[in-house]
């Protein structure tokens, strides 16, 4: 219990609480928010989503597996190398004389394959086609590191300033506690002890609120800081190195929320469903689908590439023979010889015809992922939609109506408990009320931000777009 000199009266008490709360509010939070901002990075969200990008080691790899394809399809359409041998035919067995016998010659012989139809072709083609699916996997991949870091940081940013919004009125309670105290050491007015107990656990519980937002602010950040990847702290490094100034390793987030705009706007004039078919015109442009678009293309290849296993393959060979002269010591003609090989496909029931089904039914799987995508798209689309209507509805109840009426009634639960004409708890329950709301609008505001990143995500052909 505190000890005061004199009884303070209710209006005093008021006075005092007024200046005690700007001299906290206005001139402690700042001097450390400079404190903290001197020695800590300060990171928007475009800031966090644009280095996310620059060291996603994902975006790396796919590059490296993009030329190890392209460089595939360049060896695909290559010919088989030829083949050369070098032998002896016809040689004596008694007496391995090699000019013995009139037929007896060394032998080198080169003979080249040549792939069934247009194999080569078609397996360069679609070697291509693979290949040019993946600038779209990175662009998708960009993209949903965009909506990741974005709602990391946006949820790191509601723990931040969740905190702020406690730490701003925790000074006002403690200044309540302490009229109350003085009020009750006093026996003026109505307060009673379980007015000052009610206080001090609302005190408590703040702490505890406070421990809590810490924790989740604790969490997001470092969940941030895997898509960082000491980018930000090498730039703030170079930054300070000619002032030759210390640094830390943490980091802050920029206090201004972003206000990110909706890509087509006019989805969202009416809160009924919306059209499928201007939804998939909308949708049509998106890297995920036109992955999907180009593994239809490479898997139609593949049934052009079975249908050629119904074609010969052929091969050609030739060969000189070199003789050796006669026992009259005559000269023997060297013989030449040329050849013509192929395959002759007659057995194609359990060869040929099932690998054109294969690839004919793998087509058919590939086609069945960019419907699954669309569904998903279009179904995520109603769902974020309906969400953020409702956000938006709630925004403008908080900022044209509740912030205000919670504000009123504070300040008139406090005037009439000034007046001695109030209750000390219905002081503390509306001063609570008000904060709660300052939270709701806020956690309302970030709701919004993060439904706008998925909605975007889903209209967007280039990640750019998702936070312009």
């Amino acid at each position: 219990m505190r000890k005061y000199i004199k009884p303070l009266k209710p209006v005093f008490a008021i006075r005092l609480l007024s200046g005690l709360t700007i001299l906290f509010l206005g001139i402690l939070p700042v001097q450390a928010t400079e404190q903290l901002q001197e020695s800590s990075i300060i990171i928007g969200m475009d800031m966090a989503i644009k280095a996310a990008k620059l060291k996603d080691p994902w975006l790396v790899g796919n590059k490296h597996s993009q030329d190890s394809i392209e460089s595939l399809s360049i060896a695909a359409g290559s010919l088989p190398d030829p083949n050369m041998s070098l032998g002896m035919t016809n040689l004596a067995a008694d007496s391995f004389n090699f000019g013995q016998e009139a037929m007896t010659n060394a032998k080198v012989g080169i003979s080249q394959m040549f792939p069934a139809g247009d194999s080569l072709a078609i397996r360069q083609r679609q070697l291509e086609l693979k290949g040019s699916q993946f600038p779209f996997q990175r662009e998708d991949r960009r993209a949903k590191v965009t909506v990741t870091v974005g709602q990391l940081w946006l949820n790191a940013y509601n723990a931040q300033e969740s905190i702020k919004i406690i730490d701003k009125n925790i000074p006002l309670f403690e200044q309540l506690v302490d009229i109350a105290e003085a009020s009750y050491s006093t026996a003026l007015g109505k307060t009673r002890q379980q007015d000052i107990i009610r206080a001090q656990l609302e005190l408590t519980r703040l702490d505890d609120r406070l421990t809590i937002l810490r924790q989740r602010q604790e969490m997001f950040q470092e969940q941030l800081s895997e898509w960082l990847n000491g980018y930000f702290l090498d730039k703030y490094l170079e930054n300070q190195k000619s002032e030759n100034r210390e640094h830390t390793s943490g980091f802050l987030l920029a206090r201004k929320l972003p206000d990110i705009k909706l890509l087509n706007p006019e989805l969202y004039a009416s809160p009924n469903p919306t059209s499928q078919a201007v939804l998939f015109e909308k949708i049509s442009g998106h890297p995920a689908l036109r992955v999907i678009e180009q593994k239809i293309r490479t898997s139609k290849a593949g049934i052009d590439l079975a249908k050629q296993q119904y074609k010969p393959k052929w091969g050609i060979n030739a060969g000189y023979g070199f003789r050796s002269r006669d026992r009259q010591g005559i000269d023997r003609p060297d013989l030449f010889s040329v050849g013509v090989t192929f395959s002759v496909p007659l057995f194609t029931a359990n060869r040929q015809d099932k690998q054109v089904l294969s690839a004919m039914s793998k087509t058919s799987a590939v086609k069945t992922e960019k419907w699954q995508i669309l569904r998903k798209f279009m179904a995520a689309f109603e769902t974020t939609k309906a969400q953020l209507l409702r956000l938006n509805e709630r925004q403008k109840i908080f900022q044209s109506r509740l912030l205000p009426q919670m504000s009123e009634q504070a300040e008139a639960s406090l005037t009439a408990y000034t007046n001695d004409d109030g209750d000390f708890a219905e002081v503390m329950r509306a001063r609570i009320a008000q904060m709660n709301a300052e939270v709701d609008a806020l956690n309302i505001e970030v709701g919004r931000q993060k439904a706008i990143l998925q909605l975007n995500y889903l209209f967007m052909t280039n990640s750019d777009q998702i936070i312009e």
